[in-house]
């Protein structure tokens, strides 16, 4: 059996491992070419099969090496790298190898390990599927027709993608696990914080302009929704001071109003566009497996409450100063 050796040692020192100066130029020219083919900017791989021997000088060992490398680097393509087609299918094939509660939200939400498809990533798990005729909100409200399901957790994030706005929402779809049927969403990765942390440790965004038209799609989203618990726990910021919406368990309400119309000063140009141009044939093909008729309604009515309410405001102020 053979001992793993470094391409560098092997490059560096080939006699000492047994190895002829022209089959390391091979293979580590390989290396180098399918690096640059997947997109790779690092690797580290190592071969375990090139020892001391006669077969591993020959060009048949270089050969079966760099099948051995292709293979190896195109399985373990980066999570980062993914489409969010890609996403959807690790998130209800892959593996559950581990996995733990998560700390924060009101809903039970489990953080978990999924391997698939030659790579690993985190995915979070939310079952909840409560409903009721009237809540007690436990802050002196109540709420009529109440519902709390992880269903709006895949509806938000199809809807994201139709409006063109997935790279705001993560991948989330239905799927079993634990027994429990529930959303597997995408874990976002370099979260650095969210909004509630920034707003504590004073921080502010180092492109105020892009962080505003960050948060006036968030805010028309939230809109057209109606999320009651949109909070600043459920805006994730990452490293590059990009803004995520997450757990939207607590959205997509019937009613045929908006919430909070007075927050919609200013609309990106390609979401009033998406929104406008949105027709309720396609709303119900992407989303009738997830939301009832009453939600659809609900929803749609919000559309044009929020198409009519921009159209007002091009109107008076002009289109510069409402599109962005």
């Amino acid at each position: 059996m053979g001992k793993e050796i470094s391409l560098w040692s092997m490059f560096s020192s080939p006699r000492r491992h047994g190895v002829s100066t022209g089959s390391c130029l091979f293979v580590l020219g390989a290396s180098v070419v399918m690096c640059l083919i997947s997109g790779r900017k690092q690797f580290q791989i190592a071969i375990d099969v090139l020892t001391a021997t006669e077969a591993s000088s020959g060009i048949v060992a270089c050969l079966g090496q760099f099948g051995c490398l292709a293979f190896a680097l195109v399985l373990h393509q980066p999570a980062g790298e993914l489409s969010n087609e890609a996403k959807v299918e690790f998130l209800r094939t892959a593996v559950a190898v581990k996995a733990e509660k998560a700390g924060k939200g009101i809903t039970e939400t489990w953080r978990v390990k999924l391997e698939g498809s030659g790579m690993t990533h985190d995915a979070s798990f939310q079952y909840v599927d409560e409903r009721a005729a009237v809540k007690d909100l436990g802050d002196g409200n109540t709420e009529l027709q109440f519902v709390d399901s992880y269903r709006y957790n895949v509806a938000g994030y199809r809807l994201a993608e139709l409006l063109g706005l997935g790279h705001m929402v993560p991948v989330s779809v239905e799927r079993q696990w634990r027994g429990n049927r529930g959303a597997m969403t995408w874990w976002v990765d370099d979260v650095e914080m969210d909004e509630a942390e920034m707003k504590e440790r004073g921080l502010k965004a180092p492109d105020p302009a892009e962080w505003t038209r960050q948060t006036y799609r968030v805010r028309v989203f939230n809109e057209l929704i109606y999320d009651t618990d949109r909070n600043q726990g459920n805006l994730l910021i990452t490293g590059d001071w990009k803004i995520w919406m997450i757990d939207f368990s607590r959205a997509f309400r019937r009613w045929p109003k908006l919430r909070r119309p007075e927050l919609l000063m200013r609309c990106d140009r390609q979401l009033f566009s998406s929104i406008s141009g949105l027709t309720r044939d396609r709303l119900d093909a992407d989303l009738s497996d997830i939301l009832d008729e009453n939600e659809l309604d609900g929803l749609w009515a919000r559309r044009d409450l929020i198409v009519a309410h921009f159209e007002s405001l091009v109107a008076e102020r002009g289109a510069t100063e409402v599109l962005y």
